[in-house]
C-alpha cells in the first residue's frame, strides 16, 4: 500500500522520559576547596544541582537538514539538552564555550528542584579517594497520583587532571590549581526517569554507561550521556504478554521484561529481598500494617534497599493497591514529611531512626538492616497491629520456608560460566522463576484471607454485608478484619469483586477452590456444610472451640468458648495436624516466554540513522512473524503490536492501522484503542479515503472510533447492608431481600412478599422484615452447628447437607429427630445416636397430614408412603406437622420435576422454598402462619402443569440453567463448546471441556462440560450483545477462549 511522505511521531511507550546529570557547580567546588584548606576539613560537603537535562526527541529538523546521507560518518550534532543558565562563568580560567544552550521541555511530573536532594539523599561530599559506584532508586509521584520511576547511579571523578568539569563544558585549569586540588574526588549522578519500573534493566544500563564515563574527558561527558539517553528513548516498552525485549548496551545484553497481563505490574526487581531481610512472621507483620493502612517508615543504611524492599511489598499485595502517599526515599531535608497525619509509606536512612522514633507518634518503624518492626512513642493506645488469620499465616510461613532463596544452591551443579552475558542470563532466569513462586505464595495468602468475602456480596445491588461477614470470623481474627474492612484498599478490592473483575485474585481463587465450592457456585439454595466438611471440621481443634462463632445473632456473642493456644507463641513451628491445608510453595512452571532482540542504533543520531533503525526493527519483526506457527497467536499479537507501533512512529499510519487491525483480531486485551483513535485524528482526508477503500480498516474504525462502545460511566459504588427503617412496598422489598443475600430470584421474592403480607396491606413493616431476617440467620446458625455422629455420616453422601432438623418426636421407628437433606429424609435416633432412613424423595409415593388419637387428645401426625416399602412411616410432629407436610410435599415435587427435566436446579429451588417457609412460620407465629407459608409453595402446585413429554424425557440427558444466581431468567445469545486438554501448560484438573453461554448485556457463564458444574460464574466482556465468530465480528472473549479451539457454535 502506498504511503504519503513519512511524518515522524514520538514513540508512545518509550522507556525514557528524562535523563539528567547532577553534581556540584564550579563555585561550590571552589568554596569547598577553600574551606578545606582553611579549616583542615578532609571531606567538605557541597550542594548538588542539576547540571544537564536530556529529554527526547533527540533529532530535530535542523539536524536532519545538516546531516549527511552516510549515517556512519562521524558528525558532531547539536546537543538536545538543558543547562543551568543562572551561573555565568568568570572570564579568566572558567570561560565557557560560546553559544546559548537550547531550551527543552521538561515533563510536567518531574520536579527538577527536588531532584538533586533525591539523587544525593545523603549530601555531596568531596572525597580524598574515589569511592565505589552506587545505585539507588526513586519513585516520583505527581499531584494526580501518577508515578514515574527513577534509577540513579553515583560515581566519582577526580579534579586533579587537566580538565575540570563545569556544566558539561571543558575549562583549562592552571597548574597551581591542579596541585591544590590534587587528591580530590567529586561525586556526580546520572538519573534516568521512566514511566515504567525497570529497576534492574535500567541499573544494568547505567552500569554500562559508567564504564564509558570513567574513561572520557570532562568535556565528553554530555555527549556520552546524550547518546545513552537517545538509545533508551528509541526503545519501546514491550506489550503485556510472553514477549520480552533485549537490547545490546555493550558489554551487557539488557532484558526489558513485559508484564504478564494488562492488569499486572511490571516485575523487574528481586522479590526475595524482603525474605532475606525479614523472617516470615515479620513479613506478615509488615503486610498487616499495609493492609490496615498504617503510617509506615522503612529504615536502612543502604539507600537502594529502601525503594526495592518497599516495592516488593507493594507487589506482594497485588492486586490490592496502596493508594496513599508513597515516598520510599526521604533526604535529610525532607524528614518533616513523616509528620503527616494520614497513611503513608516512606523511607529514611538508618541514621535518622532515633530522631524519627522520638519525635513522631504512632509510626510503624521497619528496620531493614536488622529485620525488626517497632512502633514509635507512645507505645500504648497508639498503634494496634492485629495478627493475620492463623490458618492463612501458617500456610504462608510454611510455603516461604520451602522456597529456595539462594542462587548458589540452585546452580551448584552447573558449570562455571565463562561468558558475562551467559552468567547474566542464568541469574535472570533463576530470578524470574523465583519471582513467580513468591507471587504465587503471596497471592495465595490474600486468597486465604479474603476468599469468603464473596459469600457476603450482592452483585446486582453492589452490597457487602460486612456485619455478617465479621460474625463468621473466629474471635482472634475479628480485630484484623475490623481494621482491614475500614480501609480504602479493601474498598477498592470490593469494587473489583462486585464488578466481577477477573484479576489475579479471582483467577487464583477460581483455580484453588474446592469441588464443593465449585458445586455451590451453581446452587441457588442457601449454603450448608456438607457431610464431608462436617467430617473434616470434627477433627479440627479450632473449629471445636469456635463452632458457634459463625452464628449471626447478636446474643450469641456471649457463648463461652474453650481456651485455645496463644497464637504468637510458635507461628514458625507449624503443627502438621492443625495445618492440613498447608503445603509447600507451589512449584509453578513459569509460562513460556520469548525474547526479541532490538536492532543496533547507529550514531550520529540524525533522521537517516533513526529511519534505518526503525526499518531494521520492522524487518526483524516481519521475519520473526514469518516463522510462527498457527499455535503462536499470543506471540503473533505482540509482534503486530510492536510493528504497528514502529510504523506509527515512522508516519506510516495506514500500515500501522493494518497491524492494529490484525492485533484486534488476535488479542483484543492489548489492543491500543486510544492510540488508534489519536492516529485516526491525525490522518489527512486522502488517508481517510484510503481507509474507506479497505474493508478491514473501515470495520476497525467503525468499531473503535465511530462507535466507541461503553461510554457510560461504570457504576462502582459499594453499599453496606442495613435493615430497613420504614415500610416496604413490593419493589423496595425485592431490593432489600436481594441485598441481604437471602434469595435473588425475583419470582420467589414476590411469593415471599405475598406470604409476609398476609392479613396486611400490600406492604411489609420494618419489624416484620427484621424478624424474618433474624429467623433466617438463626436457621443458618443452627445448620452450621449441626454435628452428626460418624456412624451417621458414613450412611450419607459426602455432598449432602442437613437443611432442617425437627424437634424430638415419636415415630414408627422410635424416638428421634427427623432430618432433611437435598436427597432424603432420615431419623436421627435418640439415646444411642443412630441412623434410620425414612425415604429418599424419589421413592415417596404419598404424603398425608393426619391425626392420631392418644387418650383424649388428637395429635397431628405426618404419614409418608414409599414406593418400595409396604409399611407407612408415621411421625407425631404435633405443632410442626403442618410445616413439615408443606416442606416434604414441595421437596417431593421438586425432585420429581428435577428427574423429569434432568435439571438439578429444581431441587435447589425447592430447598430455597422450604427454608423460606420455615422462616415465614417462625416470623409470623400466628394462626395463619401455615397459610402464609403455603403461598410459597410452587412445585407442588405446578407439578402437573410442568410435565415433560415422554420422548423429550428419554432424549434429554442433562439440563443446565445459566441464569442460576441471577435475579430473573435470561435468554442465551450464543453457546460455544470448547474441548479440553489442548494446552499442556494448563493443569489437568482445569483442562476439561467447557460450555460458554453468552447471556444478555455481555455476560458470560462457563460450565465445566465434564461435570456440568459452573466453572466461572457470570463475568462481563462488555455491554453489547455477543455474537458468533462465524456470523459476525471477532468473538470478544478473554484470553482463556483463545487457548481452546472452536468446535461448535449454536445460535
Amino acid at each position: 500500500m502506498e504511503e504519503p511522505a513519512p511524518r515522524h511521531l514520538s514513540l508512545p511507550s518509550r522507556l525514557l522520559e528524562l535523563c539528567a546529570l547532577l553534581g556540584a557547580s564550579r563555585d561550590s567546588l571552589r568554596g569547598a576547596e577553600q574551606v578545606a584548606q582553611k579549616k583542615g576539613v578532609r571531606n567538605p560537603s557541597v550542594d548538588p544541582e542539576v547540571l544537564s537535562v536530556f529529554v527526547p526527541p533527540f533529532v530535530s529538523k535542523d539536524e536532519s537538514r545538516a546531516a549527511t546521507a552516510d549515517c556512519t560518518a562521524p558528525c558532531k550534532s547539536r546537543r538536545r539538552s538543558f543547562r543551568k543558565k543562572k551561573e555565568k562563568p568568570r572570564p579568566e580560567h572558567w570561560k565557557g564555550v560560546a553559544g546559548d544552550p537550547e531550551d527543552v521541555s521538561i515533563p510536567n511530573d518531574v520536579d527538577l528542584l527536588a531532584l538533586p536532594q533525591l539523587c544525593f539523599p545523603g549530601g555531596v561530599c568531596v572525597a580524598s579517594e574515589p569511592e565505589e559506584d552506587r545505585v539507588h532508586f526513586l519513585v516520583l509521584t505527581d499531584v494526580c497520583g501518577n508515578r514515574t520511576y527513577s534509577v540513579v547511579a553515583q560515581y566519582y571523578r577526580p579534579l586533579h587532571d587537566e580538565y575540570c568539569f563545569y556544566n558539561g563544558k571543558a575549562h583549562w585549569e592552571s597548574s597551581l590549581q591542579t596541585v591544590s586540588m590534587a587528591g580530590c574526588f567529586v561525586p556526580f549522578a546520572v538519573c534516568v526517569i521512566s514511566r515504567y519500573p525497570y529497576y534492574n534493566a535500567l541499573k544494568d544500563c547505567l552500569s554500562c554507561l559508567l564504564t564509558h564515563l570513567k574513561l572520557c574527558k570532562d568535556f565528553e561527558v554530555d555527549d556520552h550521556i546524550k547518546e545513552f539517553a537517545a538509545k533508551l528513548s528509541l526503545i519501546p516498552s514491550p506489550p503485556p504478554g510472553p514477549l520480552h525485549l533485549i537490547f545490546n548496551m555493550k558489554p551487557l545484553q539488557i532484558v526489558f521484561p513485559s508484564r504478564v497481563d494488562p492488569e499486572s505490574p511490571i516485575i523487574d526487581l528481586d522479590l526475595h529481598l524482603p525474605l532475606l531481610c525479614f523472617s516470615p512472621e515479620t513479613v506478615l507483620q509488615v503486610l498487616t500494617c499495609m493492609l490496615t493502612e498504617q503510617r509506615m517508615v522503612f529504615f536502612s543504611s543502604d539507600w537502594a534497599l529502601l525503594t526495592l524492599v518497599a516495592e516488593c511489598f507493594l507487589v506482594y499485595l497485588h492486586p490490592l493497591q496502596w493508594q496513599h502517599t508513597f515516598v520510599p526515599i526521604l533526604s535529610g531535608q525532607m524528614l518533616d514529611f513523616i509528620m503527616a497525619p494520614t497513611s503513608f509509606l516512606m523511607g529514611c536512612h538508618l541514621d535518622h531512626f532515633e530522631e524519627v522514633s522520638e519525635e513522631a507518634d504512632g509510626l510503624i518503624l521497619i528496620n531493614i538492616d536488622n529485620g525488626s518492626v517497632t512502633c514509635s512513642k507512645p507505645l500504648e493506645d497508639s498503634v494496634d497491629i492485629p495478627d493475620v488469620p492463623l490458618l492463612a499465616a501458617q500456610t504462608f510461613i510454611q510455603r516461604v520456608q520451602s522456597l529456595q532463596l539462594h542462587q548458589e544452591l540452585d546452580l551448584a551443579h552447573c558449570s562455571s560460566s565463562t561468558d558475562l552475558n551467559e552468567g547474566h542470563g542464568r541469574r535472570h532466569a533463576w530470578q524470574q522463576k523465583l519471582n513467580g513462586q513468591i507471587q504465587q505464595v503471596t497471592l495465595q495468602l490474600l486468597v486465604n484471607i479474603f476468599r469468603e468475602v464473596k459469600n457476603h456480596l450482592n452483585y446486582e445491588h453492589r452490597v457487602f454485608n460486612s456485619e455478617e461477614f465479621l460474625k463468621t470470623r473466629v474471635p482472634e481474627d475479628q480485630q484484623f478484619y475490623k481494621q482491614v474492612l475500614d480501609t480504602y484498599m479493601f474498598h477498592s478490592f470490593l469494587k473489583a469483586r462486585l464488578s466481577r473483575r477477573m484479576d489475579a485474585f479471582a483467577q487464583m481463587e477460581l483455580s484453588t477452590q474446592s469441588e464443593e465450592d465449585r458445586i455451590n457456585g451453581m446452587l441457588i439454595s442457601p449454603r450448608r456444610p456438607t457431610i464431608e466438611k462436617m467430617a473434616l471440621r470434627g477433627s479440627s481443634p479450632l473449629h471445636v472451640a469456635h463452632r458457634r462463632i459463625v452464628v449471626s445473632m447478636p446474643n450469641l456473642q456471649d457463648i463461652a468458648t474453650p481456651e485455645v493456644q496463644p497464637r504468637n507463641s510458635s507461628l514458625r513451628k507449624v503443627d502438621a495436624v492443625s495445618c492440613k491445608g498447608c503445603s509447600k510453595a507451589q512449584n509453578v512452571a513459569p509460562k513460556s516466554s520469548y525474547t526479541f532482540k532490538i536492532p543496533e542504533i547507529h550514531f550520529p543520531l540524525v533522521t537517516q540513522c533513526v529511519d534505518a533503525y526503525y526499518t531494521d526493527f520492522i524487518e526483524l519483526l516481519s521475519k520473526a512473524m514469518s516463522f510462527l506457527g498457527p499455535d503462536s497467536s499470543a506471540l503473533l499479537a505482540r509482534y503486530f503490536y510492536l510493528r504497528g507501533l514502529i510504523q506509527l512512529v515512522q508516519g506510516r499510519l495506514l500500515n500501522a492501522l493494518l497491524d492494529f487491525q490484525n492485533l484486534y483480531k488476535t488479542d483484543i486485551r492489548i489492543f491500543p484503542a486510544d492510540l488508534v483513535k489519536r492516529t485516526v485524528a491525525l490522518m489527512s482526508a486522502p488517508e481517510r479515503a484510503k481507509i474507506e477503500q479497505t474493508p478491514e480498516l473501515k470495520r476497525l474504525i467503525n468499531q473503535v472510533v465511530d462507535k466507541p462502545g461503553e461510554v457510560a460511566k461504570v457504576d462502582d459504588h459499594v453499599k453496606n447492608f442495613e435493615l430497613p427503617k420504614k415500610h416496604l412496598q413490593l419493589d423496595d422489598f425485592v431490593k432489600r431481600v436481594q441485598e441481604s443475600g437471602i434469595v435473588k430470584d425475583t419470582d420467589i421474592i414476590h411469593r415471599l412478599f405475598d406470604a409476609l403480607a398476609v392479613g396486611h396491606q400490600k406492604q411489609i413493616d420494618p419489624e416484620t422484615f427484621r424478624d424474618f431476617y433474624n429467623c433466617w440467620k438463626e436457621a443458618e446458625a443452627e445448620a452450621q452447628d449441626v454435628s452428626l455422629p460418624s456412624s451417621v455420616m458414613e450412611r450419607l453422601d459426602k455432598n449432602e447437607c442437613v437443611y432442617k432438623l425437627s424437634s424430638s418426636v415419636k415415630t414408627t421407628h422410635g424416638v428421634g429427630k427427623i432430618a432433611m437433606t437435598q436427597k432424603r429424609l432420615f431419623l436421627l435416633t435418640e439415646g444411642r445416636p443412630g441412623y434410620v432412613e425414612i425415604s429418599t424423595f424419589r421413592n415417596i409415593e404419598e404424603v398425608r397430614n393426619t391425626t392420631a388419637v392418644f387418650l383424649l387428645l388428637r395429635i397431628p401426625t405426618l404419614k409418608i408412603k414409599m414406593v418400595s416399602k409396604k409399611e407407612v412411616f408415621e411421625a407425631n410432629l404435633k405443632s410442626e406437622c403442618d410445616l413439615w407436610h408443606l416442606m416434604v410435599k414441595e421437596m417431593w415435587a421438586g425432585k420429581k420435576l428435577a428427574d423429569d427435566h434432568k435439571d438439578p436446579q429444581y431441587i435447589q429451588q425447592a430447598l430455597t422454598t422450604v427454608l423460606l417457609m420455615d422462616a415465614v412460620v417462625g416470623t409470623l407465629q400466628s394462626s395463619n402462619a401455615i397459610y402464609a407459608a403455603s403461598k410459597l409453595s410452587y412445585f407442588d402446585k405446578m407439578k402437573n402443569e410442568m410435565s415433560v413429554p415422554k420422548t423429550t424425557s428419554e432424549t434429554l440427558k442433562h439440563k443446565i440453567n445459566p441464569s442460576a444466581g441471577e435475579t430473573f431468567p435470561q435468554a442465551i445469545d450464543v453457546l460455544l463448546y470448547t474441548p479440553g486438554h489442548l494446552d499442556p501448560a494448563e493443569k489437568i484438573t482445569d483442562a476439561h471441556p467447557k460450555l460458554w453461554c453468552a447471556l444478555s448485556e455481555g455476560k458470560v457463564v462457563v460450565f465445566d462440560a465434564s461435570s456440568w458444574t459452573i466453572h466461572q460464574h457470570c463475568f462481563k466482556v462488555g455491554t453489547a450483545k455477543l455474537v458468533s465468530a462465524l456470523h459476525g465480528p471477532p468473538f470478544p472473549f478473554p484470553s482463556v477462549i483463545q487457548r481452546d479451539c472452536l468446535k461448535s457454535v449454536c445460535i
